[in-house]
């Protein structure tokens, strides 16, 4: 997908938001932002399987992979991400962040997560596979944001130009996802990146 205005405005309020907040802006909010409201759209994706049951989620919790100095995971999680606003959303981010690599995570921040997306861009990946946290049906890795040409359509006809190209991988239980569903989710995902307001007010 095309992140060109993102990248441009994070570059654009990112030291007006750290003199502000005195929190660092990363891409993950903002990821996590439009992941919720893909899950408001699509809420069969916001479910588990237990035992011989699917239950339908009322809340949306987000799990956060975390790197830890260890070379370990964890993954703390953003309970009711829906309803922070984007500076809620990066100062949630980088409280549970800090705090999971300085090993003070209370249990219940661990706990009762209903989807989850990994940042495997971070190490400069592109794309990976990840693997469902059950009992959720779905998680999304997000590859690292890479200068790429790409073709656009312009009035004057078609032009290469250089674009902040990212890759999303997918993963789902088949069970009850199926590639419809798994798709149309990560293809609105993309919809919500592409379509960013390169003029939002932080």
């Amino acid at each position: 997908m095309d992140v060109s205005n993102i990248v441009r405005w994070r570059d654009k309020v990112k030291k007006e938001f750290e003199n502000r907040e005195g929190e660092k802006l990363t891409f993950t909010p903002i990821f996590i932002e439009a992941l919720a409201k893909t899950l408001r759209d699509f809420p069969m994706v916001n479910i588990s399987v237990e035992g011989d049951k699917i239950l339908l989620k009322k809340d949306i919790h987000i799990g956060m992979a975390t790197a830890l100095p260890s070379g370990n995971l964890i993954v703390p999680v953003i309970h009711h991400a829906d309803q922070y606003n984007l500076v809620g959303l990066a100062k949630k981010v980088n409280d549970l962040a800090s705090r999971a690599r300085q090993n003070k995570l209370k249990p219940d921040e661990l706990s009762g997560g209903t989807y989850s997306v990994s940042n495997i861009g971070s190490f400069g990946n592109e794309m990976g596979t990840p693997i469902i946290m059950q009992p959720q049906v779905a998680i999304m890795a997000i590859g690292a944001i890479k200068k790429k040409p790409a073709v656009l359509e312009t009035e004057a006809g078609d032009v290469i130009a250089i674009r902040q190209m990212m890759f999303i991988s997918h993963s789902y239980d088949h069970r009850v996802v199926d590639g419809a569903l798994g798709g149309s989710f990560a293809r609105r995902f993309a919809d919500y990146l592409e379509a960013f307001d390169i003029n939002r007010a932080i």
